[in-house]
């Protein structure tokens, strides 16, 4: 199985279509590298271009080249959304560099094709990368898998977050220059806090006392690593040949140096497991609730083991909470964009009661002791 048949392109929507001969053109001439395997001459004539549905940030679209006598050839377009509120948030150019700069110390990016800030070929910043040739999981496994394979697989899965936690930021400058310094906690909390309040409408509900607990008691940073921001299973891809090795990891938007810990407890703000209610179950994008897949705690447990550090579930609160307010803000954003009708994707009608619901989530978690005594 191949990653777009997990996710098939489809058409290219009409708000999101772009000038295909441009884009050719320009990566005919200017293009800073190639998949191992292409040459210059698989870049001849206009790709076929289609459009991938999955996430609701940053677009992406299959550019499929059909050389001469030869197989087709594929590369991925990276472009910011139409009517973005937070534009910032949609930094084609620094994807393109963090994933530039990993790539010889982490082996999980794919080749990075070439970068364009010129508007006058699309209308935006894009980038073109390497499409790995694998499986990406989605709500649901495409295979049948055995519980101790899937245990395997969330073992593989989270060592490659270890691996990503582990790199030595120094040793790349463009990376080292992503840091700044201690504080990370304290920035997320009050910028996040920002963007929510930016991307209001009026039917939000009434985060202050949520908003309080999290400004009130943020811990320090336990480290300033290279974090993700995004790490999921369907943020994944899986070897074509061994469905439990982890090829590369996709979606490098969010991506920055800072506390591990707000990594860990972004990711699990997506895990979605078999005892949560059925809203929650609603919000699944990736197979967590499949037979030996790990709980949360388990990740947890088994993260803070291996990087060495001791949290309390007192102290998991915090990130727990604070990555269900990160995962609202973000849902928060797009329905912005949908309730202003600057997208008319159906698919973001939901956000909105997305919201409210995570909002519940949190005050429950409030209410609740962590230790289940």
């Amino acid at each position: 199985m191949s990653a777009d048949e997990g996710n098939p392109a489809k058409p290219v929507r009409e708000e999101d279509a772009f000038d295909v001969d441009a884009v050719a053109a320009w990566l005919r001439t200017q293009a800073t590298a190639l998949p191992d395997g292409w040459s210059d001459d698989d870049l001849t004539g206009t790709p076929e271009v289609r459009q991938f549905p999955g996430g609701a940030s940053n677009l992406t679209y299959l550019l499929r080249y059909a050389p001469r006598g030869g197989s087709p050839r594929d590369l991925i377009l990276r472009r910011p959304p139409i009517g973005v509120k937070a534009a910032s948030a949609h930094d084609m150019g620094r994807e393109f560099r963090i994933q530039s700069a990993l790539a010889p110390v982490f082996p999980y990016v794919a080749t990075m094709v070439g970068f364009c800030q010129d508007p006058k070929v699309i209308g935006s910043d894009f980038y073109v990368m390497e499409k790995l040739d694998g499986t990406i999981v989605r709500r649901d496994l495409p295979w049948e898998l055995a519980p101790e394979d899937a245990g395997t697989l969330c073992t593989n899965a989270f060592e490659v977050l270890i691996a990503l936690h582990s790199v030595d930021v120094d040793s790349q400058p463009e990376l080292a220059r992503l840091g700044r310094g201690e504080g990370y906690v304290a920035r997320q909390v009050s910028g996040w806090t920002d963007r929510f309040e930016k991307a209001r409408t009026e039917d939000t509900g009434d985060w202050t006392e949520i908003v309080a607990w999290l400004d009130a008691h943020q811990p320090g940073d336990v480290g300033q690593r290279l974090i993700h921001n995004d790490f999921r299973l369907d943020n994944i891809v899986l070897a074509p040949d061994d469905p439990l090795r982890i090829l590369g990891v996709l979606d490098w938007e969010m991506a920055t140096v800072g506390d591990p810990l707000m990594d860990l407890g972004g990711s699990m703000a997506y895990w979605i497991e078999p005892g949560d209610d059925e809203f929650f179950q609603m919000f699944r994008r990736q197979p967590s609730t499949a037979p030996g897949m790990w709980t949360r705690a388990q990740i947890v447990e088994h993260y803070c083991d291996r990087m060495g550090y001791s949290v309390t579930p007192e102290q998991w609160r915090f990130y727990e909470v604070f990555g269900l307010f990160r995962l609202a803000v973000i849902a928060q954003q797009i329905w912005y964009r949908y309730f202003h009708k600057q997208t008319t994707n159906e698919a973001y009608a939901v956000f909105g009661p997305a919201v409210g619901y995570l909002e519940t989530r949190c005050r429950q978690l409030l209410a609740s002791d962590p230790s289940g005594s």
